[in-house]
């Protein structure tokens, strides 16, 4: 039996990610974590509101704390309400230190991490790809899949793949962790410059490889630039796309001078991602 863990922020609780943590635990027979990440430093209030006449209100503060207690209370109860009408063995775990370090830590545990890419931890909002989410992509111990803000069932599934050894290790990890899904139609896509050929890198091997894991797979060769080509091509899709990729595998000095594909295509497209590095 394998381990989802699901990041819930309790104060801006997210029906997309237990939706996508539910039917995935089902599918994959897992048992489901719902990391409820109370960071002690993270509040939904703003200092200015236990501010009276006074100055800071303590009875205000603690009016404002224990309204915070009772949000994260309610988070709690709808997921196990999910859980329990899923008939889904869940368990739940309140991290009170900081949010980041918390997830890290519990990601050493687990098969897949499960997070909306809007989150933030914090009481404002960000362009997507979120600086938390950039950063947990970065140092995470486990595959994590990243949805979007509405669930829809998963319909097709989209193997980028470029040659590197990321990209394979990517497409098999999720083949190990998703068997169920070697059903959907699944397409491996691959870009390549101008003047390269139109076949696939390590045809031979790629394909052996493939047979094994997805026999029925169609493979598609464009030429371009790789972020256009892959958002050109998967805008005109008319199935929710779970797209696979190798991604956060640079170094941190290469980071900042070139976006990964990853923070690329969550900010383009509206559409779960499976993302693992080595």
């Amino acid at each position: 039996m394998k381990k989802v863990i699901a990041a819930i922020d309790g104060l801006k609780y997210s029906e997309s990610t237990t939706a996508y943590a539910v039917q995935l635990a089902k599918q994959m027979n897992a048992h489901l974590v719902g990391v409820l990440l109370e960071d002690f430093t993270y509040h939904s209030y703003k200092i200015y509101e236990m501010i009276g006449d006074d100055g800071v209100s303590e009875a205000r503060r603690e009016f404002l704390e224990n309204k915070d207690r009772q949000t994260r209370k309610q988070a709690t109860d709808r997921f196990e309400e999910a859980c329990r009408d899923a008939g889904l063995g869940h368990s739940i775990h309140l991290d009170k230190s900081i949010a980041l370090q918390e997830l890290l830590h519990e990601s050493i545990y687990a098969d897949l991490l499960i997070i909306d890419r809007n989150e933030t931890f914090a009481p404002f909002q960000e362009k997507i790809p979120t600086r938390f989410v950039r950063d947990l992509l970065s140092e995470v111990q486990c595959p994590v899949l990243v949805i979007p803000e509405e669930y829809e069932p998963i319909e097709k599934i989209l193997l980028l793949y470029d040659g590197e050894p990321s990209s394979v290790y990517a497409i098999r990890t999720f083949s190990y962790l998703f068997p169920a899904f070697t059903s959907l139609d699944t397409e491996v896509l691959t870009v390549k410059g101008m003047k390269d050929s139109m076949h696939v890198p390590d045809n031979k091997l790629m394909k052996e490889l493939m047979k094994r894991h997805y026999p029925d797979a169609t493979y598609t060769v464009l030429k371009g630039a790789p972020e256009t080509e892959i958002i050109n091509y998967l805008s005109d899709q008319d199935k929710n796309v779970l797209i696979v990729l190798g991604a956060y595998s640079r170094g941190m000095i290469s980071r900042w001078f070139k976006e990964s594909m990853a923070d690329v295509l969550m900010t383009e497209l509206d559409m779960p991602m499976f993302i693992t590095h080595r």
